[in-house]
């Protein structure tokens, strides 16, 4: 039987997409939800991996193509980009219609260069979907939203979460997938576990049709994972991967990296770079991360109680699972997440920067002795911050593993990350 679908906040965002354009593409990782979140919305689908029709698809598209796109509207096409074709096709035919929301196209890969021969610009618009958050997943209570913080509307003086260090645990190693979501530990661990398997045997190959040394590749996520929400840079990668593959370039390495990119394993997190009020040196260096926490834990073939027996490992990775929320949260409103770091050591683990100018700034802290000193650096980033050529921040947040949340005397909010929400 299908699995009770489960209302993800990307809804929204392709209900807008589709409103506005005449085509929408929903790009992500495999098994995040994209197909599912698309049926909910299409007339009318065409699954180009279906084993019973997948032949004869790529027959049509390689003869009239057109003929794919004919069915009630939206269309979903799925997983588009087995037949490259497609793509020129649909932005022909919404040229011809003229009409919005006629096709939605999923893909959990970008196709090798130069297959398509237009962008698309002003008929197909782009939309990147992740892994389920703790408040789609039913594990965060929603208490406190994002939007509602950069509007000045919080209301609650303090909130509570109930998800434990022990629930957080799980939910970390779990993943935010959708199939995983609701399942026992020993089930959703060997899920996690087949897909960074699929990932490393058989996906990166595909995406270029270059095949790749699955023990490089796996050397290789494993040192992302243990430099995830780290700057790394690839020759601090090449060393940690030097004592398990010792022949391995840092060229492959960049190589393997990027067609992980393409198939939307890894997201690393760039640096902000806003107007500051002397000349501080910033760090333009990005921040290691998958597209969820859990592939980093199942290359580490880490449970929750490894999880509660290893701090500092467990203390990185809620960054990335808090770094995965945000993203979220933030894309709902029209924003994007960075983080923040200068040469004299000062930094942000996450800044929330929407399109209309508006920013705030968090830190992550596990439990609470570190809250006061990440407050401080917060509020030194806020006076560092040129308020002639930027706005002041809608909020600053230390973004916690802990259940309580209120906001202290100096304005700055202590919210636990199961209160989050868009």
């Amino acid at each position: 039987m299908k699995q009770k679908y489960l209302p993800r906040i990307v809804d929204k965002v392709l209900n807008s997409a589709l409103e506005a354009s005449g085509a929408v593409l929903i790009e992500g990782p495999k098994w995040c939800g994209k197909t599912r979140t698309a049926e909910e919305k299409a007339a009318s689908a065409l699954y180009m991996q279906d084993p019973d029709h997948s032949a004869s698809y790529q027959q049509a598209a390689d003869i009239k193509p057109s003929l794919l796109l004919n069915g009630d509207t939206p269309r979903l096409i799925d997983e588009w980009q087995m037949a490259p074709v497609l793509w020129d096709a649909v932005r022909f035919a919404v040229d011809q219609r003229g009409e919005t929301g006629q096709f939605i196209l999923t893909g959990s890969a970008v196709p090798k260069d130069n297959v398509i021969q237009h962008t698309g610009t002003g008929r197909i618009s782009r939309m990147i979907m992740r892994p389920m958050s703790l408040f789609e997943s039913l594990e965060s209570n929603g208490k406190i939203s994002l939007k509602s913080l950069f509007d000045g509307t919080v209301n609650e003086k303090s909130c509570y979460s109930s998800l434990t260090i022990e629930g957080l645990a799980f939910a970390l190693i779990r993943g935010g997938w959708p199939a995983s979501v609701g399942q026992k530990e020993t089930i959703a661990l060997k899920q996690v576990y087949d897909y960074v398997d699929a990932v490393i045997n058989i996906d990166v190959s595909r995406v270029d049709g270059v095949e790749k040394s699955p023990a490089r590749l796996r050397a290789l996520i494993r040192s992302l994972a243990r430099n995830v929400s780290t700057t790394a840079s690839i020759t601090t990668i090449h060393r940690d991967i030097a004592a398990d593959e010792e022949t391995i370039s840092e060229k492959t390495i960049s190589f393997y990296i990027n067609a992980l990119r393409r198939i939307f394993v890894i997201e690393d997190l760039p640096a902000w770079s806003p107007a500051m009020r002397s000349k501080t040196a910033l760090r333009a260096a990005s921040k290691r991360h998958f597209v969820d926490p859990s592939i980093a834990a199942a290359v580490l073939r880490a449970n929750s109680k490894s999880m509660l027996q290893d701090f500092n490992t467990f203390g990185l990775l809620f960054e990335s699972l808090c770094i995965r929320d945000l993203r979220v949260y933030a894309q709902a409103i029209d924003g994007e997440v960075f983080h923040y770091r200068d040469k004299s050591g000062l930094e942000a683990d996450a800044i929330v920067h929407l399109k209309d100018g508006r920013w705030g700034a968090l830190e992550v802290k596990m439990g609470t002795k570190e809250i006061e000193k990440a407050a401080e650096n917060l509020k030194n980033l806020r006076d560092k911050i040129n308020l002639d050529k930027m706005k002041e921040p809608s909020f600053l947040m230390v973004l916690t593993a802990t259940e309580l949340g209120y906001q202290r005397k100096d304005g700055v909010y202590i919210i636990p990350i199961g209160c989050l929400r868009d």
